[in-house]
């Protein structure tokens, strides 16, 4: 049996393959600034600055965040490097994510 998080990790792997992903800090607000990202996830772990930047930015321009796992299983599900912030570019891989993390733990 999968938990919810094991999907979360899968979802976030397809959606860098599909191309529908950006992360790393830079990556990340510069694509919330055009408009392009409809879902954040800021690490549990990343320094209080980065995630008041990004709750900051994100209300702004009413895109959904959400403080989910830590930066090195972000980094590891996408395949690179530790990451504290990605961005989800497409409406239906965000709100799947959304869905999986809204869902209370069995």
């Amino acid at each position: 049996m999968r938990t919810n998080e094991d999907k979360i990790y899968s979802f976030l792997g397809l959606a860098t393959r599909a191309g529908k992903l950006v992360s790393g800090d830079d990556s990340t607000l510069l694509e919330l600034r055009r408009g392009n990202v409809k879902l954040v996830i800021v690490a549990d772990d990343a320094s209080e600055n980065t995630k008041k930047l990004f709750k900051d930015k994100s209300s702004y321009r009413n895109v959904k965040y959400v403080y989910f796992s830590t930066k090195l299983q972000l980094g590891l599900s996408i395949g690179k490097a530790p990451r504290a912030a990605i961005g989800v570019k497409d409406a239906n891989f965000a709100n799947k994510i959304m869905e999986l993390i809204e869902t209370p733990k069995i």
